[in-house]
């Protein structure tokens, strides 16, 4: 039975249900990745692809999904795998898929290698149907995909990509965005979503899909059964089969051409199903009753100081490190006068140097409302997900900040590691992409992303790679280390003639001698000649002060060519020296 046509027939293809959290809810199936049991329990795994498919599934999926890192291991579990389902459906006649899982974020090969490592084996097994899901990206799917057709033309390869209920995957992509360009590719022969969403929520998203952007290719829709709660000490999906089995049909109405389920999803959900999609033929969304959903249209704010950049005028963003304690007064005192003496911009460091202060969303919000001042809070990947990344985001925009600057964040240090965790989920470029496609999903004002750019780095070049990178996940401009030594400004000039975005050069005053030694050995992406070292030797604070005024001022002339503005960094909260420099680039 030839897949294409079969598809051509107009009735929904269904699934299997999740072969992972069945066997997990087994007795005494949690104690180990299910892949494995293709070698250590091979009659337990083809009983639950005989239970689906006696359920009525027409398709089922190979016990490969997560096949471990060790290659000879993986290489024997594939071919157990492929072993099993081939047996398990041969007496029901149905399509047998070689299920491939997101390939490993620091696997020894690169996405696209370690597809194909796995699909040479499934076809020496004999599958020439793939799906590729659960995917967060599409990172090794074109290489896939056309290594796949060039190996055997008849090929049918499905990629599926994972998405929350607001359509954008984990790593920040747009899931829509991801369908166009998986359906732009030749040799790809469908595309869809599954897990992470429930039925309703995935509903929702294909009826907002305009399937004529697909060219034709068949959409696949394969949802959670709900979602999860914790029962004692185990993981547990309530969905029950009658909802999801309604939710597929409406699914499938909408024009989805292959069904079925994924986590939490049973022999019982898919039975009913079946049940259920009995008779039921896809139909064009347009003919559908129209579902009306009464929504007030978002307006959008005003971003200040994103009209100052786009009108050519140069601004100055000023660093103020948040305190260290719940009291803000001098904090915000600081703050007004800065804002009298004219920055266009607050900027509020996000727990620098690993060090807990005030929350720098929540500062920046009490600025925007007590001041009227647009804040720029910088937002670290450390200890945030996803989720806790767009509520703070969210919140942010409610309260009309609408600017941010995306770092990965300092690490904790070192003596405070075994009680405080650093977590990195992702890294700048991915929290860029997935505050970027926020747009399009709950955001009536789109953020002025903003990243770092450290122009003392030895190796600049790399620096300007990971700048382009930033660009292209969405930042619109950068905030420069200081530039003290004529290399950084060099640098700075060569990121002018390369990059897109905004600049806007880095100043830190330097207030004394001490202050100099610690920039140079303490500080990370900071680099003080020796030269002006030497000058801040014996003098009073004074003077240091007045050295520190002169040289800021210098150096911020020196790049005003190559800028789009300054961002001054306040050295031990001496907010005066701010406003007198900001005297001196004002006139």
């Amino acid at each position: 039975m030839r897949i294409r046509e079969d598809l051509a027939g107009g009735r929904p293809l269904l699934f299997d249900g999740a072969m992972g959290t069945y066997y997990a809810a087994r007795p005494g199936g949690g104690a180990e990745r299910c892949e494995q049991a293709n070698l250590d329990a091979p009659e337990e795994i083809a009983a639950i692809h005989r239970a689906y498919l006696e359920a009525g599934a027409r398709a089922i999926r190979t016990n490969t999904f997560d096949v471990g890192g060790d290659w000879e291991r993986a290489r024997r579990i594939i071919e157990a795998g492929c072993s099993i389902a081939l047996a398990a459906a041969e007496p029901f006649g149905v399509h047998v898929f070689a299920d491939l899982g997101p390939a490993p974020q620091e696997g020894p090969l690169p996405p696209g290698e370690h597809y194909r490592c796995q699909a040479e084996v499934f076809l020496a097994q004999g599958l020439t149907h793939f799906i590729l899901e659960t995917l967060p990206g599409d990172e090794g799917l074109p290489e896939l995909a056309r290594y796949l057709k060039a190996r055997c033309p008849e090929a049918f390869l499905l990629a599926s990509f994972a998405v929350d209920p607001t359509g954008v995957t984990r790593e920040g992509v747009s899931g829509r965005a991801l369908l166009a360009r998986a359906a732009a590719l030749d040799e790809v022969d469908g595309v869809g979503f599954n897990c992470v969403s429930g039925p309703r929520h995935l509903l929702e998203l294909v009826q907002g899909l305009d399937l004529s952007a697909l060219g034709g290719k068949p959409l696949s829709v394969m949802p959670n059964a709900g979602y999860p709660t914790v029962l004692g000490r185990r993981v547990a999906y309530r969905g029950g089969p009658d909802y999801f089995a309604a939710r597929l049909v409406d699914i499938a109405r909408w024009g989805a051409a292959l069904v079925g389920g994924c986590c939490g999803t049973t022999p019982e959900h898919i039975a009913r199903a079946a049940q259920a999609l009995e008779g039921a033929s896809r139909e064009s969304p347009a003919l559908l009753p129209a579902q009306p959903r009464p929504r007030r249209e978002p307006v959008p704010g005003r971003n200040r100081l994103r009209e100052k950049l786009e009108a050519g005028r140069r601004v100055i963003a000023v660093e103020l490190d948040p305190p260290a304690d719940d009291q803000a007064e001098a904090f915000m005192e600081g703050v007004r006068a800065l804002r009298d003496a004219g920055a266009d911009a607050v900027t509020v460091a996000d727990c620098p140097v690993g060090r807990p202060r005030a929350d720098s969303c929540l500062l920046s919000c009490k600025i925007r409302r007590e001041t009227g001042v647009d804040p720029l809070p910088h937002m670290t990947c450390r200890d945030r997900n996803l989720n806790a990344a767009k509520a703070l985001l969210l919140g942010l925009s409610m309260e009309g900040v609408h600017n941010v600057l995306l770092v990965t964040g300092d690490p904790i240090p070192t003596q405070d590691r075994d009680e405080v965790k650093s977590v990195f989920n992702f890294n700048s470029r991915k929290l860029m992409g997935y505050v970027g496609a926020l747009a399009g999903h709950g955001l009536s004002t789109p953020f002025q992303i903003f990243g770092a750019l450290n122009v003392n780095a030895p190796n600049f070049a790399r620096q300007l790679e990971l700048a382009r990178e930033k660009e292209e996940a969405g930042a619109a401009g950068f905030l420069t280390q200081p530039v003290h030594s004529p290399r950084a400004l060099d640098n700075l000039r060569l990121a002018r003639e390369k990059l897109r975005g905004y600049i806007l050069g880095g100043v830190f005053p330097i207030v004394s001698h001490r202050n100099a030694l610690f920039l140079n050995n303490e500080v990370a992406g900071v680099s003080v000649p020796e030269d002006v070292v030497r000058r801040y030797e014996g003098l009073s604070r004074e003077e240091a002060e007045e050295l520190a005024a002169e040289l800021s001022v210098q150096a911020a002339r020196d790049m005003e060519g190559c800028t789009d503005g300054w961002y001054l960094m306040t050295p031990f909260r001496r907010v005066a020296l701010i406003t007198r420099i900001m005297g001196e680039l004002r006139r």
